[in-house]
C-alpha cells in the first residue's frame, strides 16, 4: 500500500486570491498533493466574504506550485460560454503539462443566475451542461487535428473554429455530481466524477452508475474519482463546531440549494442550522484521529483523490497539524 494523495481545497469563496494562493503553497510544503480551485462568482454567504476568479488564481498556483490544479465545478452555459471554458483550461493545460483537470457542472443559481435570463430547472440544465461538454470535447479536438468545428446544438451553438493553443496532453474532463442519474450519464462521456462533500454511504452507488455508463459507452477507462471534503478542524471540538456554523453553515442544509440566488437569502436560511446537522456531511473534530478514519473511508470506497477543505480561518495550524498528523497515515 502507498500513500494516497491529498489535495488542499482552496476556499476562494473564503480568502482573497493572493492569501489562497499563499496557502495552498504553504500546504504543499506540508505534503499536500495539488490544490482544487472552485468557480463561483458570488460566495455562498456574506460571511465568508470573498469571490476570486478561478482561471486567473489557477494560473497564479501553477507558478508557484509543482503539483496538480484542478479547477471545478464550471458551469460552461451561463456567465462563459463552452468555447471561453476550453479556451481556458486548453491554456492552463499548455502552461502546466499533465497537471491539470477540469470539472463541469450544471451551476447553481447563486453564481450563475447573476447574468440574469431564465434559470432552467434542475432536468434542463443538466442537458445544458452535457451540451456543452460536447462542444469542449469538440474544440479539444480542432486543436489536435488542424480543423475547424461547428455545433448547432439545442442549447448551445458554435461557429466554424477551432482552438489555436492546445496542448500536447489535453486536461481530463470531469463531471460534478452527487446523483446517480448523472453518474451513470457521465461515464458515457466524461473521463471521472468530482463529488463534493457527498455522504460516503453514497459513494458506492455512484461509482456503480458510472461504471454502467462507461460499459454502455464500451469505454474501457476506470474513469478518475476526486472528492472534495469539508472538514472542520481545530484546538478544540467546540471551536471546531462554531467554525462550521459561523463559516460554512450551508453545509448543514437539508436541501437542494441550486436555485438559492444570493448570499443573503441563503444566510438567513442557514441561520437556524445547529451542529447536528451537520451529522453525515461534514467531518467536526479536534481529533486528527478521527480526521483520518473520516477521509480513509473515502479512499477505501474508490476515491483516487480527496481535497480537503478546513472551513475555519486558522489555515495554517490546520496545515501544520493535518501535514503531520493525517496525510503520511492515510493509504490508497
Amino acid at each position: 500500500m502507498t500513500t494516497a494523495p491529498i489535495g488542499f481545497a482552496a476556499a476562494l469563496e473564503q480568502f482573497a486570491p493572493p492569501e489562497a494562493v499563499r496557502l495552498a503553497t504553504l500546504a504543499e510544503q506540508h505534503g499536500f498533493s495539488g490544490t482544487l480551485v472552485p468557480d463561483a462568482f458570488q460566495p455562498f454567504t456574506a460571511a465568508q466574504g470573498q469571490a476570486g476568479a478561478v482561471w486567473p488564481t489557477a494560473g497564479a498556483l501553477g507558478a508557484v506550485t509543482t503539483g496538480e490544479i484542478g479547477v471545478g465545478a464550471v458551469a460552461p452555459v451561463y456567465r462563459s460560454h463552452p468555447a471561453v471554458v476550453a479556451q481556458n483550461a486548453a491554456t492552463l493545460a499548455a502552461l502546466y503539462p499533465e497537471r491539470t483537470w477540469l470539472a463541469i457542472g450544471s451551476g447553481e443559481a447563486i453564481s450563475d443566475h447573476v447574468v440574469g435570463g431564465y434559470w432552467p430547472e434542475a432536468a434542463e440544465r443538466l442537458n445544458r451542461m452535457f451540451d456543452a461538454l460536447t462542444i469542449i470535447r469538440k474544440l479539444f479536438a480542432s486543436g489536435a487535428s488542424g480543423r475547424d468545428v461547428r455545433h448547432d446544438g439545442e442549447w448551445n451553438r458554435l461557429e466554424s473554429s477551432r482552438l489555436w493553443s492546445v496542448p500536447e496532453v489535453l486536461p481530463p474532463l470531469l463531471i460534478a455530481t452527487a446523483g446517480p442519474i448523472t453518474a451513470r450519464r457521465a461515464g458515457t462521456v466524461a473521463d471521472g466524477l468530482l463529488f463534493d462533500s457527498v455522504p460516503a454511504d453514497k459513494i458506492p452507488l455512484l461509482l456503480q452508475r458510472y461504471a454502467e455508463g462507461a460499459r454502455e459507452a464500451r469505454r474501457e477507462q476506470r474513469g478518475r474519482v476526486v472528492l472534495r471534503l469539508h472538514v472542520s478542524w481545530d484546538e478544540t471540538d467546540e471551536l471546531a463546531t462554531a467554525a462550521a456554523l459561523r463559516e460554512w453553515p450551508q453545509a448543514g442544509l437539508r436541501f437542494a440549494k441550486s436555485d438559492v440566488r444570493s448570499p443573503h437569502e441563503l444566510a438567513q436560511m442557514a441561520a437556524y442550522v445547529r451542529s447536528d446537522d451537520f451529522d453525515d456531511r461534514m467531518l467536526i473534530s479536534s481529533d486528527p484521529e478521527v480526521h483520518r478514519a473520516g477521509i480513509q473511508r473515502y479512499l477505501d470506497l474508490g476515491v483516487d483523490t480527496v481535497f480537503v477543505h478546513n472551513v475555519g480561518r486558522n489555515q495554517e495550524r490546520f496545515i501544520e497539524v493535518f501535514g503531520r498528523d493525517v496525510l503520511p497515515f492515510l493509504r490508497r
